[in-house]
């Protein structure tokens, strides 16, 4: 019995792409049931058409500062699709506590840096600026606290000398397209103990 995953996102979608392509696989105890976005022009929507996964957006704009009625029209499709599971894939809008306790344990999120440090956005500069020696990704739960939740898996990614946030940004998204696959994968089974790339 596989169960529904739906994935969430506003952009190209790169980290989508990776979750269908494995979820196609024989015996993985998911399957994409919808990508939805909150910008109905995003091209990870056609890059999940080709794939031959349903797609929908609500687009939050027209809901100004009212994220609950935001929230509620994507669930209100999420749960018209069956979806079981949602994959935060390049989301970017900040859920309300509300949506989030709604999906608990039941929600997954890539963040790029090694959590805990470096919460929210810019995190590849700021690790450059702080001088460290390693980046990566994580997949967490996602709870109410933004990038908070219980960690399922990390890679980690050595930072060069003269390293630009782009550049590093690049090589951590490579490990982000081995880790979101492999994470739901154990996820969707039952599987909690993080995960750990090199």
């Amino acid at each position: 019995m596989t169960r529904a995953c739906a994935i969430l996102l506003s952009g190209g979608g790169s980290n989508m792409v990776k979750l269908v392509e494995s979820m196609a696989a024989p015996g993985h105890p998911a399957r994409p049931v919808l990508v939805m976005s909150n910008d109905p022009e995003a091209g990870g929507l056609e890059r999940a058409r080709a794939l031959g996964v349903a797609t929908g957006a609500v687009d939050h704009r027209p809901f100004g500062k009212d994220r609950p009625a935001f929230e509620a029209e994507l669930t209100a499709r999420l749960e018209a699709a069956g979806a079981e599971l949602i994959c935060l894939a390049g989301f970017m809008r900040v859920l309300t506590e509300g949506f989030v306790r709604h999906w608990e344990g039941r929600m997954l999120n890539i963040h790029p840096s090694l959590l805990p440090k470096y919460r929210g956005l810019h995190t590849h500069a700021r690790a450059l600026e702080a001088g460290d020696a390693e980046a990566g990704c994580t997949v967490h739960e996602v709870t109410p606290v933004l990038d908070d939740g219980p960690i399922l898996g990390q890679a980690r990614v050595p930072i060069r000398p003269g390293d630009t946030p782009e550049a590093l940004a690049a090589r951590v998204l490579e490990q982000e397209h081995r880790l979101y696959p492999a994470c739901l994968r154990r996820f969707a089974s039952g599987q909690r103990e993080p995960l750990y790339l090199s």
